[in-house]
């Protein structure tokens, strides 16, 4: 015999249980599921730069999931390919500058990841908890993304909408797969107390406020972070970000040129110099310049080197200068970011890790050059480095990251642990010039600087250049297309965040929970296929 409190106990735990499970059929149609499609990529695609409407970036994890819940196999994974062309089609426009057919077939590649975790996202939707199977989905797309083919392209990642708000804070925690992980498992919270107050509007409301308040603890959760793992204050360093401009948008191929790119930036130090010597400006620690400021090989052409020596003699301070070094005949080369001493010349360097494939090189070049002739404009190779960059100038390590770097967690994170005190980002972004390009890079450094607790500098030859503080706000940006030189006085920081100090484990835990909950929404397919009567109705 069941007693009165028993039956009660049993509603109580019936009702928790459905609060996480969806009903048979969320969406009925076709038509509604690809509506919700098509909005959960517009919906990524507006919560990142340059519209920034953070916010949506939790409602966007929902809707997909919303939209392929109780879908089979085939509709899930053409829903997904929806969203991730929404996202993707849009996002990455700026690829155009090589042409049309560049961007739709980049746009396109990246839009079919969203496929199978659509697929993913269908099965494990069926099991209880289903909120954490599906936000640790997320984090496995984006690890697949970021890592293959050709070395990845994570651009349009969950986390990287998340630069100065309270998910970022997850950042610090568990670098940017745990900040992704957060603001979807906050979507899919709120999408479970959405389908529960649906399907039982009458029912008693404590398991939905449940969910609802479980989503806002978690978003209030992450603006505490940056504070609890915040290190230490080292040294206040004197910094001066130096952009040049160049003299054509896309447009740095002839030697004039090149010739052109770096006069304008060794100007732009001595006229800084004369700045300082008027006391207008403090004198910098160390001065930062972009990627390609010399396009010039100056250690084999003693004019370019003798002017940048001149500029770090004038400015009386070490430049961490951009230069392309040459070799093997020219067919191969190193985009550096060089330690210039005033006394001592060239002492150090970071080469860039992640090269942008088509772009800085071409893979399988006797292939793909027999059929595109526009990649024969691509004379050499760029070969990538292999060591962390931190790089000691003023008596200041600065964890440097060229360009395309930032993207990736890895070398702001090997570099800040190998004693990077201020994170610099040089870049040349001359090709996308008020495309947003420049702005979604802008936004990828500002949640670096949260997740590794360091102020950050972005020195661009054409722009955006921008000064960041640990806490991801930017305090100084730069106009585009036009040369700019600051100074500002930046936390030079001591000690690692959490995410610095744990790397890639944080990453590797949720991609293996979203396989074990595959490897169980596979488990639990079998099992109602074998036994109907006895099958769950999860969907």
């Amino acid at each position: 015999m069941v007693t009165e409190d028993a039956q009660h106990t049993g509603d109580n735990a019936h009702a928790a249980t459905a609060a996480v499970r969806p009903p048979r059929s969320s969406l009925a149609g076709p038509a509604p599921r690809a509506l919700a499609a098509a909005a959960a990529g517009l919906c990524q695609l507006l919560a990142l730069a340059p519209y920034e409407v953070w916010w949506l970036g939790p409602v966007g994890a929902a809707l997909l999931t919303l939209a392929v819940m109780g879908a089979r196999a085939r509709r899930a994974a053409w829903l997904g390919l929806l969203a991730g062309a929404a996202l993707m089609v849009p996002l990455i426009r700026w690829q155009d500058v090589f042409g049309v057919d560049v961007w739709l077939i980049i746009a396109a590649a990246e839009a079919v990841y969203f496929a199978p975790m659509a697929v993913g996202l269908a099965w494990v939707a069926r099991l209880p908890g289903w909120p954490v199977w599906t936000a640790a989905l997320w984090v496995l797309q984006e690890a697949v993304r970021a890592r293959f083919p050709l070395g990845g392209f994570p651009w349009g990642k969950l986390a990287f909408a998340q630069p100065d708000t309270p998910f970022s804070g997850y950042a610090a925690l568990g670098s940017s797969p745990l900040a992704t992980f957060a603001v979807a498992l906050v979507g899919a919270l709120l999408l479970a107390a959405v389908l529960r107050l649906a399907r039982r509007p009458r029912a008693p409301l404590a398991a939905t406020a449940g969910l609802a308040a479980g989503a806002l603890a978690l978003t209030a959760a992450g603006s505490a972070v940056p504070a609890l793992t915040a290190p230490a204050v080292d040294h206040t360093a004197t910094v001066a970000v130096v952009q040049g401009n160049v003299p054509g948008v896309g447009r740095m191929s002839v030697l004039g040129e090149r010739a052109q790119v770096l006069r304008n930036h060794v100007e732009a130090v001595h006229r800084l110099a004369d700045r300082v010597e008027a006391g207008e400006e403090p004198r910098p620690d160390l001065v930062v310049l972009p990627e390609n400021a010399s396009d010039l090989d100056a250690y084999a052409d003693p004019a370019a080197a003798e002017m940048i020596g001149d500029a770090a003699r004038d400015i009386d301070a070490p430049l961490l200068f951009g230069i392309t070094r040459y070799r093997s005949g020219g067919s191969e080369r190193e985009v550096r970011s060089v330690v210039w001493d005033p006394r001592k010349g060239p002492v150090d360097h970071y080469t860039k890790r992640y090269l942008v494939p088509f772009g800085e090189y071409i893979p399988y070049r006797d292939v793909f050059t027999r059929y595109v002739d526009r990649l024969d404009h691509v004379t050499s190779d760029a070969v990538p480095g292999t060591e962390p960059g931190a790089l000691t100038l003023g008596g200041t390590t600065v964890a440097t990251a060229i360009c395309f770097d930032v993207a990736f967690d890895r070398p702001v994170r090997e570099s800040v642990a190998e004693g990077g005190q201020i994170i610099a980002v040089p870049t040349n972004n001359a090709n996308y010039n008020f495309t947003g390009q420049s702005e979604q890079q802008l936004a990828i450094t500002r949640l670096r600087a949260v997740e590794h607790g360091r102020p950050a500098v972005v020195a661009a030859t054409s722009g955006i250049s921008a000064v960041v503080t640990a806490g991801g706000e930017v305090t100084y940006r730069s106009p585009e297309a036009r040369p700019a030189v600051h100074v500002a006085e930046l936390q030079a920081m001591s000690g690692l965040t959490p995410a610095t100090r744990l790397g890639a484990l944080p990453e590797a835990a949720l991609c293996a929970l979203a396989l074990g909950a595959l490897a169980a929404a596979g488990v639990a397919a079998r099992r109602a296929k074998r036994n109907p009567a006895g099958g769950t109705s999860a969907g």
